[in-house]
C-alpha cells in the first residue's frame, strides 16, 4: 500500500462526490495529473479546504495511486494567485490555460516541465503581466504536446527568414510573399500577426516585460491561433467560449 508522501502541486479542478467528499485534480510536479479523493471536506473546520480552493497551489501530503483515485490528506503549504482569484478577467484566461493542461497530456504522465511553464504563466499573470498575451504565448507553446508541430522558423519554399510571411496549411508552417501563389489556402493572415506568432512561439516568459502589444495586433495574432487550434487541434473548451465573451465585455 502506497505511503504518505508530500508533494509540489496546483489545483486544476473540483467537483463535490456525493454528500460529504470532493474529487480534485492536481497537477502535481512529481507523478503528473492525479485525481485525489478527499473525504469529509464539507466538515466544519476542515483544514484541507483552503487548499484545494480555485487557483491555489502549494505543499500537499497523500498518497498517490498508479491506478485509481489517490488520497489528499494533508496540506503543507497552501498560496493563492490572489489576483486572479478576484478579477474575473484573469481568471478567465488562467481557467483557459488549466483546462489547456488537463487535456494536453494523460493523467500520471511526468512532464516537470509543463508544470514549471503553467506555474510561470499563473505567476505572471498574477503579477500584473498582459494575460491576454501570457495566454498566447501558453497557446503557441503548448501545441507540442498536443502532437502538433508547426514551422515558423522560415519559408517552407525557399528557406527564407526575413520578410512578410503568411501560413500555409499544406506546409504546416510559413511561406514568404513570393510564395503565396503556392498555396491557394493560406490562412490570410496578417504580416504583423505572422510576424509575432514567430516570436512568441519561442520566446521565453522571462522575457515577456519587453512585449507591448495594442489592442488590434493581439487580435490579429489571436485570431491567428485560433485557426490553428480549430485545424490542427481540434478542440471546443467552454473556457475558450467565456474568453471570446470577454472580448465583447471590454468593447
Amino acid at each position: 500500500m502506497s505511503q504518505n508522501i508530500e508533494f509540489q502541486g496546483m489545483i486544476l479542478f473540483s467537483k463535490d462526490y456525493k454528500e460529504k467528499d470532493r474529487l480534485v485534480k492536481i497537477f502535481t510536479e512529481q507523478a503528473g495529473k492525479r485525481m485525489f479523493f478527499v473525504r469529509n471536506i464539507k466538515k466544519r473546520n476542515n483544514p484541507l479546504v483552503q487548499g484545494i480552493m480555485n487557483f491555489c497551489y502549494g505543499l500537499y501530503i497523500g498518497k498517490l495511486q498508479k491506478e485509481g483515485l489517490s488520497f489528499l490528506n494533508g496540506v503543507k503549504i497552501a498560496e493563492m494567485f490572489s489576483k486572479i482569484q478576484s478579477d474575473i478577467f484573469l481568471s478567465g484566461y488562467a481557467t483557459y490555460i488549466l483546462n489547456l493542461v488537463d487535456i494536453a497530456i494523460e493523467d500520471n504522465e511526468y512532464d516537470p516541465s509543463l508544470y514549471v511553464f503553467t506555474n510561470k504563466s499563473l505567476q505572471l499573470i498574477d503579477r500584473g503581466y498582459d494575460a491576454e498575451v501570457v495566454t498566447i504565448i501558453f497557446e503557441l507553446q503548448i501545441l507540442s504536446r498536443f502532437g502538433i508541430q508547426l514551422a515558423f522558423d522560415s519559408c517552407a519554399v525557399c528557406g527564407k527568414e526575413k520578410g512578410k510571411f503568411d501560413f500555409s496549411s499544406r506546409a504546416s508552417g510559413i511561406v514568404c510573399d513570393k510564395h503565396y501563389k503556392s498555396d491557394l489556402n493560406l490562412y490570410q493572415a496578417s504580416p504583423r500577426a505572422v510576424y509575432f506568432v514567430r516570436m512568441l512561439s519561442n520566446i521565453s516568459l522571462d522575457n515577456i516585460g519587453e512585449i507591448k502589444l495594442s489592442v488590434q495586433t493581439k487580435r490579429d495574432i489571436r485570431k491567428l491561433v485560433d485557426a490553428f487550434y480549430e485545424e490542427y487541434v481540434g478542440i471546443c473548451l467552454k473556457s475558450k467560449k467565456f474568453i471570446d465573451q470577454m472580448y465583447k465585455w471590454e468593447k
